[in-house]
C-alpha cells in the first residue's frame, strides 16, 4: 500500500484527515489499510457546514476508526457563534472519540492579539461544552508570524501541519511537543480517489486510547 511521500515509519500510527474536497471515502478500505484514526471537516466559519462530515463522521465509527471532528477557524468572525455553530454539528462525544480539533491556518487580516484572543476563546468554549480541552491544529510558519509567537496554547494538544521528509516536524514558539503530525497532503490510501492529508499519533495505541474519550 502507498502512504507516502515521507518517511514510512511501520510502527507509527496512522491517520488521515478528510473534507467533501475528497469526494466520498470508502471508510472500510481505509481501515483495511491499517489507518488507526481520522479527523473529518464538520464546519468552518459562523455558518458553513462540510456536506459529507454527518456520512464521513458516522462511516469512521461503523469500521471502528478512532474519530474527530475539526473546525476550520475564521479570525474576522466572531470567536462564540463559530464555537456554537461547530458544536450544534458534533454529536455529544462518545466512547473512540477524540477531542474536537480547532484548525487554525488563515488569518483573516486580523491583528495577532485579535487572532490568539478569538482562539482561546472558541478553545475555552468548545472545552467547556466536552469536558476536555480540544486539539489544535496549526504549523509552525503561521503561528510564528500570525500570531507574533503567541503563548499560553501548550495545555492543548498540538497537531501540527509540517511537509517535510525530516524525523520530526518544525514546532511553533510557545511548544515543546506534539501529539499529532500532518506530514504530507498528497498521499495515498486506499479508499480514497485521489490524494489525502497524512498524520501520524505521536505515540502508542495505548496513549491514543487514553487520548479518545473514554
Amino acid at each position: 500500500m502507498t502512504f507516502g511521500p515521507g518517511i514510512i515509519m511501520p510502527d507509527s500510527l496512522l491517520g488521515i484527515d478528510v473534507s467533501h474536497h475528497n469526494g466520498t471515502v470508502n471508510w472500510s478500505a481505509v481501515a483495511s489499510a491499517g489507518v488507526s484514526f481520522a479527523y473529518a471537516k464538520a464546519s468552518e466559519g459562523a455558518n458553513v457546514q462540510d456536506p459529507m462530515f454527518v456520512q464521513n463522521y458516522a462511516a469512521m465509527r461503523a469500521n471502528r476508526l478512532y474519530r474527530g471532528a475539526y473546525h476550520f477557524f475564521h479570525p474576522g468572525t466572531d470567536a462564540s457563534v463559530q464555537a456554537r455553530h461547530f458544536l450544534a454539528l458534533v454529536p455529544e462525544l462518545a466512547s473512540g472519540d477524540l477531542p474536537p480539533a480547532l484548525d487554525v491556518e488563515v488569518g483573516d487580516g486580523q491583528q495577532p492579539s485579535a487572532i490568539a484572543a478569538g482562539i482561546r476563546a472558541w478553545l475555552q468554549e468548545v472545552e467547556d461544552a466536552i469536558g476536555r480541552p480540544p486539539v489544535l491544529y496549526t504549523s509552525a510558519s503561521f503561528w510564528n508570524v500570525n500570531l507574533a509567537g503567541a503563548i499560553g496554547f501548550d495545555r492543548y494538544p498540538l497537531w501540527i501541519a509540517h511537509y517535510t521528509t525530516e524525523p520530526q516536524p518544525h514546532l511553533p514558539s510557545g511548544f515543546t511537543r506534539h501529539t499529532m503530525w500532518q506530514y504530507t497532503d498528497s498521499g495515498q490510501v486506499a479508499g480514497i480517489v485521489g490524494v489525502v492529508d497524512l498524520d501520524r499519533f505521536h505515540g502508542t495505541l495505548e496513549e491514543l486510547k487514553t487520548l479518545a474519550k473514554p
